[in-house]
């Protein structure tokens, strides 16, 4: 029909004089074409723009965490490399806490000057005990943190009064709902005031929408009642508000509020739009805000209103119910009618929020027993560390320790000399932990929160800092009992022979 691609493209440009409306093909990425006599084909260039936004904004975000992961090495390294230079002036401030608690009568200057006679050495035996408590404190801290935020997210999402939970919570698919009905006679009964619910339906968001690379998404779409969903319930914003998004949601168009996951895994952001592919066909929906809920922190997860959850997806079942008593309502009275309703729906369980929240905590309990066993396991190295470092000292001042025996010293004196200088070793190894650690634990958590899924309050980690104190002076007190024996026990004429 045309003799080369520009009759073609000649012919369209043609078709299309005169027309104020967008050409049909102006997205599929043709150059423009401009002839004399001839409209002008404007391309459209939205999408390559988004694109192009969405490299920028990724590459930014790895070269910010490349950023955060040198400074990290570099603060450790640093701190390894200065460490030799700091031995006295930190050996000399604990020295004196030690003379006045324990090591009395010129121990614990002896015991001082024996740590700073060889630095290098015991920096190096401070090195092993801090590179432990620092993943110990940072570890505690990330997780203390994570954990308070989660705690504090939960709260807010489940604080309602009551709740009708399905077997499976988050993982919505296999859960069978309840019409309208349900929702109806719970928001009859007297004394409840609020009732919110959720409805759940599959999407996904095609590889040709997102641009990223990375293959089609898998999204949870949950419908909820933009009205009365913020009197029970509520979420985390990284992007928008709450008053604006839920208004938005209800003011009847195709709008979206889209969870941090979400966002992080297709580099969405608000004010975009995405087609989801729904039951009747793929509708476009703007997305007005980035947000979630602690439910679904960990899936990829979209917000629409029930309204349009019933015309595009064709869901109108609730799967969980949220219920708040109305003011000065007997709270036995109205569970028991809960029961009573709940009993014709053997797929909910009526759980108070209290007992709930109360069981998400035992959970994260949990997790700290598994900290605790971490903190010993990663201190143990530098009890072998001291160990040895105190060893290697006792045999190298054999001949020193039994000229202070002939002198007069006292076994007693001779055993807590040893006994300082671990104690000495340890503070120094601990003091290093701590610090590194508490830096790596804010760094730990700014890059948490940097990376979009939800943002988490820094919680200085106290627990996991008296934790790493007390095991870094107990480890450091077992290390030096066998060898303050050893040098305790030393016979005076044996010692001053020793070569």
């Amino acid at each position: 029909m045309f003799r080369s691609l520009w009759d073609w493209r000649h012919s369209l440009c043609q078709f299309t004089a005169g027309s104020e409306r967008e050409p049909r093909y102006a997205d599929r990425g043709f150059a423009t074409i401009a002839q004399p006599g001839h409209a002008t084909f404007q391309p459209h260039q939205r999408h390559r723009r988004r694109g192009d936004d969405r490299r920028r904004r990724r590459g930014a975000a790895h070269r910010q965490f490349c950023i955060r992961r040198a400074g990290r090495c570099s603060f450790l390294v640093g701190l390894v490399l200065v460490a030799p230079a700091l031995v006295k002036p930190i050996a000399q401030v604990f020295g004196v806490l030690l003379a006045l608690i324990f090591a009395r009568q010129g121990t614990g200057e002896l015991a001082q000057g024996n740590l700073t006679r060889q630095p290098s050495r015991a920096a190096i035996t401070a090195s092993a005990t801090m590179i432990g408590l620092a993943i110990i404190v940072g570890a505690g801290g990330m997780m203390f943190s994570t954990v308070g935020t989660v705690m504090e997210l939960f709260n807010r999402t489940m604080g309602s009064d009551y709740l009708l939970i399905p077997p499976s919570v988050a993982v919505w698919k296999g859960d069978v709902g309840a019409s309208a009905s349900l929702k109806a006679k719970i928001k009859a009964a007297p004394g409840v005031g609020a009732v919110s619910s959720l409805r759940y339906a599959q999407s996904s968001l095609r590889p040709a929408a997102l641009k990223t690379g990375t293959g089609e998404a898998t999204i949870s779409v949950l419908g909820i009642d933009p009205v009365e969903y913020p009197k029970v319930s509520g979420m985390d914003f990284q992007k928008g508000n709450a008053e604006d998004a839920f208004s938005a949601l209800a003011a009847g168009e195709r709008n979206v509020i889209i969870n941090g996951v979400l966002a992080a895994i297709t580099n969405l952001d608000a004010g975009e739009v995405i087609p989801l592919v729904t039951t009747s066909g793929i509708h476009n929906y703007r997305i007005v805000a980035i947000g979630g809920e602690v439910l679904s922190m960990k899936i990829n997860t979209a917000y629409i209103s029930q309204a349009n959850m019933k015309a595009d997806f064709r869901k109108s079942e609730d799967i969980f119910y949220q219920v708040d008593l109305a003011p000065g309502a007997d709270p036995a009275a109205v569970e028991k009618r809960l029961g009573q309703i709940v009993e014709d729906y053997p797929q909910f369980r009526l759980v108070a929020g209290r007992e709930y929240t109360a069981e998400f905590r035992r959970q994260y309990d949990a997790i700290f027993a598994g900290f605790y066993v971490l903190l010993g396991v990663l201190a143990f190295p530098s009890l072998i560390a001291i160990l040895n470092t105190l060893a290697i000292g006792v045999i190298e001042r054999t001949r020193e320790i039994g000229m202070l025996r002939a002198i007069g010293a006292t076994r007693g004196q001779v055993w807590k000399t040893i006994v300082a200088e671990a104690l000495l070793l340890a503070s120094l190894g601990t003091a290093f932990g701590i610090l590194a650690g508490l830096y790596l634990s804010y760094v730990f958590v700014q890059g948490l929160s940097a990376s979009g899924i939800f943002k988490v309050a820094y919680t200085f980690p106290l627990a996991g800092v008296l934790a790493a104190i007390a095991a870094g002076l107990i480890f450091g007190v077992l290390a030096a009992l066998v060898p303050a024996r050893q040098a305790s026990s030393m016979e005076i004429i044996k010692a001053l022979r020793y070569e």
